[in-house]
């Protein structure tokens, strides 16, 4: 028996109907979007705990409180939004009335990870529903107790003739899969977004893809080290690594190399005491399964700061790890956990080479006192964000679109 038959048609019949679309109806869902924000936050900072180990300052970083601009912004402009843009005519058209008009698509599917399950499920709702489509929201099922938040509480806010959550883990997500959506978000790996982009290849379905990778980290002789360490270790370790724009690695030269060792020790005791794993600012690993998977990357190279793990808490230390060469395992795949190898390079040259062999990033960060640097690592390299001197920054402004480039289209 198909679950997801009934919900499914009856989101299509109200799109039918036409109630989706006037602009009055579609300001009311996005009020109730912004009260579920606002009158939630600490059930949702509770199940960010329970799932991650987040405290209050993390999960509010990576929770509701950051889109609640956005959805106040997407209210203002969802009266204009879908007023026709009249277009200048030619000659042959002088007397004819020329106009784009947008149009909704109907059914929207929208399926967010594990590691910012509110953040990533809010943020694109207010993409697909001003122009009047019904959403089929899936929660990762890996982060349980937020998954059940989004599941019970978030429909108490919307409309459910047009906004269903819907449930399971993979072959659930299968058989959703089988259905024909109009247009389908997706957050997550690599792995699952073949598997998304494969299932609607065959109603030749549009897709969004926002897929991770390996974000290179540049550091130029030309520093401080100490902020340098500051900074990357800051966003390195936020949400125990968890982070698709996280810095997975580090490029710089070994005498470099060897005035971040010692920053980045500080650093990391500075955030998370002389015991991280008594820290309350450390979260841990989102299960069993990427614990294992982790735990095998920290025998890559040699580890200069952290290494320890325990099994039975799903706790991996702040790691650094040195010596690392290109064909380990921990440079084949997206890191997603507290882990920093460091690559040498001889030069600015060699690090923009090492950097456009691989598949372009989603994020890209360069460090360097020297403006020029930085300006040349932008110039001559591709990725889906930038920033020079920070960390994920740009991601703190909605004014800037998000996305990547190549395997990760937005």
């Amino acid at each position: 028996m198909d679950p997801f038959a009934d919900t499914l048609q009856r989101l299509r019949e109200t799109f039918s109907s036409g109630r989706t679309r006037p602009a009055e109806f579609r300001a009311t869902q996005l009020k109730g979007l912004g009260r579920f924000l606002q009158e939630n936050k600490q059930l949702l900072q509770e199940a960010l705990a329970q799932d991650l180990h987040k405290q209050t300052l993390e999960a509010g970083g990576s929770a509701p409180p950051t889109g609640s601009s956005s959805h106040g912004r997407t209210r203002r402009n969802t009266f204009a939004c879908r007023q026709p843009s009249t277009l200048s005519a030619n000659r042959a058209s002088s007397l004819d009335n020329i106009q784009v008009v947008r149009q909704p698509l109907a059914l929207v599917g929208l399926g967010v990870p594990l590691q910012h399950p509110a953040t990533l499920t809010e943020l694109p709702l207010p993409l697909p529903r001003p122009p009047g489509n019904c959403v089929v929201l899936k929660p990762s099922e890996i982060s349980k107790s937020t998954e059940k938040v989004l599941a019970e509480v978030l429909p108490r806010y919307l409309d459910q003739s047009c906004f269903a959550v819907v449930l399971g883990g993979p072959e659930e997500t299968g058989q959703l899969l089988e259905h024909k959506f109009d247009h389908i978000f997706f957050t997550g790996s690599p792995r699952v977004g073949k598997i998304v982009m494969t299932a609607a290849a065959k109603h030749l379905t549009p897709v969004t893809l926002e897929l991770g990778g390996k974000n290179p980290c540049y550091v130029d002789d030309n520093c401080d080290p100490q902020t340098v360490a500051n900074r990357v270790a800051w966003f390195r370790y936020f949400n125990t690594g968890q982070t698709c724009v996280a810095p997975d690695y580090i490029l710089c030269s070994p005498e470099t190399q060897a005035r971040l060792l010692p920053a980045l020790q500080s650093a990391i005791t500075r955030f998370y005491g002389d015991d991280p794993r008594a820290s309350p600012d450390l979260g841990r690993i989102i299960n069993h399964k990427h614990f294992q998977r982790l735990r095998g990357l920290l025998s890559c190279g040699r580890v200069a700061i952290g290494g320890q793990s325990d099994d039975s808490d799903r706790y991996i230390a702040p790691t650094v790890l040195v010596d690392v060469q290109e064909t380990e395992p921990v440079m084949q795949e997206e890191i997603f956990g507290p882990i920093l190898p460091i690559l040498n390079v001889r030069g600015l040259d060699e690090a923009i080479d090492f950097i456009n062999r691989r598949e372009k990033p989603l994020a890209l960060y360069a460090f360097s006192n020297n403006s020029q640097v930085v300006k040349r690592v932008l110039a001559q390299t591709s990725s889906g964000g930038f920033c020079g001197n920070d960390g994920f920054m740009h991601m703190t402004l909605s004014s800037l679109p998000f996305g990547g480039v190549g395997r990760c289209l937005l």
